[in-house]
């Protein structure tokens, strides 16, 4: 309908339209007519005349939009080749699965031909006698025997006599080939005997004993079993996908449909999509994909289909109630996966891509550990560790790579890759194990920032986009080989009362500055919050894995703000669902994934393999060849303790290098080479800032960064305080 701007005012006087007696008139000749009756008029000049009474149309009487080119250039073309035949990972493993099928069903039968062929000569007997049967009613005509009787109970004499002429005619014919037959049959029966040599003999012999035994077969009791149970899936249909979208209980649709509409339109007809259908639509106006995936579990049942199978999907470059909806054949926490490559052999290169998880449709999803930051949350028992587990086993298959494995929760999920390959391991919460972790971490701080000036120091040519490449990681006179570090439960570290500031600034300095220069950070936590894994962390990981979670605070804080608003929603995922998670990374939006599951025994085959070959590469080092690293000094005492030793109480206020000077002598194995920045940045993990200082020299106020004394005993008077309340 055109809607209209009046710009004149109504007459009082006119009548109104659809009084009585008014006369019906056709509106589009009607809107015609007053279109033309109101364009302004000209004067003999052409001059176009204003007139106050003129009307606006609102719509254009013709739809407006692209041509015909223009929407050819815009249409979105499907592939010619499927996807999984553009995929050699895809197309190896359906020919592995075609070849396993059919050698199954094969083998399955061969196995059983035995029992098959006792079965056919049991039930050849009953065959014969079938046979004889068969063909005795077929030469007495007895086919025609209840047409023939159907006229005699008619008493047409002229009919029963046609068909009786009929019948000794057929009888006659069928009486002489059955003994023609016979007569061949004994004779070449005869001369297979004679003439044939034994194995001829039984194999005729065997083959008519298992002819008679099929024709003998009870149509109920079937010799050959079957090899394969197939799963009988209802065929995916628009009925049942605007049945289910019906049965959501959103309003636009329900009363779409009471309206006797669709309540959703497809924009492409529904298709078989690996292991699964396929079905894509726009929801109604105001209706997003997110209303759908907060109702996932009516979903499936509307779909009758298993929670697993049903995944309701955004397309992340259309509008917002663009619906793709993958229904599976089977579940897909249940379904059985490919095979991994890396399970039996095969070595990593951390720089190009690793297959770790398979999608909805069974495809390989990869993912590149290099140039990372990442973070895994979930809440206990959904497979967050084997899931940190199998990056780091993915880790420890390139020879290059170092890793430092920590599982804070103490249960040894992680030994399987600390004890054979890591450089430094450790398992529990401890106080030695915490200050083994501290000593480790800023020695990574400390390598960091080596790497950072070696990296600077080197030719463009050599290192031309200022980070660790491949090339320069197999250089071992640069040391910038890839350095792995695993964490599970990493709020221990930053929830520790002494050591949690000074973790959590390393550790956003790792996640800030570690991908350039070849560090790789992996976080685990069971409580994905801000304290447990701080905001500076969270918000520069650049990938993220959450399987379940309970809220929208949680997904979020690993998948990223707003992930939750704009359907990216790891809530929706089952108690059933161990190991599938949302992963954000590798250049793409949020996908669905199933991790590989490597059990304990599977873990420890992969590690031990990787350890060989760290062993002829000459790369195991450190905790995997039961070295101790050199207690670090500076784990053993105190900062602010020190700092108080060498700052007498009346000195408040004193300058940051006098300071560093003077714990220089006081322990020199720890303190030698500070300077005024490191003293700053030690003491910022305390909450303890630098301030301006000024002293006169020479008769001038000379101001310089320097410590409050205050500021000491107030951190450590809160420290000891939090210590002993823990």
């Amino acid at each position: 309908m055109n809607h209209e701007i009046d710009n004149a005012a109504s007459d009082p006087g006119e009548e109104p339209e659809g009084t009585p007696g008014a006369d019906v008139v056709d509106l589009n000749k009607a809107r015609t007519a007053r279109t033309e009756a109101s364009a302004p008029p000209t004067s003999v000049e052409d001059e176009p005349v204003a007139t106050p009474d003129a009307l606006v149309m609102v719509d254009s009487p013709a739809p407006a939009g692209p041509g015909f080119m223009a929407r050819i250039a815009g249409a979105k073309r499907r592939p010619v080749i499927p996807p999984w035949l553009k995929s050699r990972a895809e197309l190896e493993t359906a020919a592995r699965w075609v070849t396993g099928h059919y050698g199954h069903l094969t083998a399955y039968h061969l196995w059983r031909s035995p029992v098959y062929a006792a079965r056919l000569g049991l039930q050849a007997p009953r065959g014969a006698a079938r046979f004889m049967g068969g063909a005795m009613r077929w030469v007495a005509d007895t086919e025609g025997e209840p047409v023939r009787l159907a006229a005699v109970r008619r008493e047409d004499a002229g009919e029963y006599l046609k068909l009786s002429r009929q019948r000794d005619n057929r009888v006659r014919l069928r009486t002489l080939i059955t003994v023609l037959a016979s007569l061949v049959g004994l004779g070449a029966a005869l001369a297979l005997y004679v003439l044939a040599p034994g194995w001829l003999q039984a194999v005729s012999l065997g083959a008519l004993v298992l002819a008679l035994g099929s024709f003998g077969t009870k149509a109920d009791a079937p010799v050959i079993t079957r090899a394969v149970e197939t799963p009988k899936v209802q065929k995916l249909t628009s009925d049942i996908v605007l049945r289910a979208l019906g049965a959501l209980g959103i309003s636009a649709i329900s009363q779409a449909q009471g309206k006797g509409r669709d309540g959703f339109t497809f924009t492409a007809p529904i298709t078989r999509d690996g292991p699964g259908w396929r079905a894509e639509g726009d929801l109604p106006y105001g209706v997003t994909v997110t209303d759908v995936i907060e109702r996932r579990d009516k979903l499936a049942s509307g779909l009758r289909r298993p929670l697993g199978c049903v995944w309701p999907e955004a397309v992340p470059e259309e509008h917002t109630g663009r619906l793709v909806l993958w229904v599976g054949d089977q579940d897909m926490a249940k379904s059985k996966q490919p095979a991994w490559p890396l399970l039996k052999g095969g070595a990593v290169d951390l720089f190009k891509p690793v297959a770790f998880g398979t999608d909805q449709r069974g495809r390989w999803v990869e993912l590149t550990l290099m140039y990372i930051a990442a973070v895994i949350g979930a809440i206990p028992r959904m497979g967050k560790t084997f899931l940190l587990r199998l990056l780091l086993l993915i880790a420890a298959l390139d020879v290059r790579a170092e890793l430092h494995t920590y599982d804070l929760k103490g249960t040894g999920d992680l030994d399987p890759v600390g004890d054979r390959v890591s450089h430094r391991h450790r398992a529990g919460d401890e106080d030695e194990d915490i200050e083994y972790a501290i000593a480790d971490m800023r020695a990574l701080r400390d390598e960091l920032r080596r790497r950072a000036r070696a990296i600077r120091s080197l030719p463009r040519d050599i290192c031309p986009e200022s980070k660790v490449t491949s090339e320069l990681a197999s250089k071992k006179g640069l040391n910038l080989h890839p350095i792995v570090v695993g964490v599970d439960e990493c709020q221990v570290w930053f929830e520790h009362p002494k050591y949690g500031a000074e973790f959590e600034e390393i550790c956003t300095d790792l996640v800030k500055r570690g991908p350039a220069t070849g560090i790789v950070l992996l976080l685990a936590t069971q409580r994905p919050d801000a304290k447990s894994l701080p905001t500076g962390i969270s918000a520069n990981a650049s990938a993220r894995f959450c399987l379940k979670v309970m809220g929208q605070v949680e997904n979020d804080m690993v998948l990223g703000t707003s992930a939750y608003k704009r359907g990216v929603r790891a809530t929706m995922f089952a108690w059933a669902d161990k190991g599938v998670h949302y992963f954000v990374g590798e250049g793409s939006d949020a996908r669905i994934v199933r991790s590989v599951y490597a059990d304990a025994l599977a873990a420890d085959r992969i590690a031990m393999r990787a350890r060989k070959l760290r062993e002829d590469a000459g790369t195991l080092s450190g905790h995997a060849l039961g070295e101790v690293p050199e207690t670090d000094p500076s784990t053993a005492y105190d900062l602010l303790a020190d700092i108080l030793a060498v700052v007498p109480a009346k000195e408040i206020k004193v300058w940051s290098e006098t300071v560093v000077a003077r714990l220089a002598e006081l322990r020199p194995d720890v303190y030698d080479g500070w300077d005024p920045d490191a003293l700053a940045a030690a003491l910022k993990p305390h909450g303890i800032s630098t301030i301006q200082v000024g002293r006169r020299l020479d008769g001038k106020v000379v101001n310089r960064r320097g410590i409050d004394r205050s500021h000491i005993t107030a951190a450590i008077a809160e420290r000891d305080g939090k210590r002993d309340a823990s």
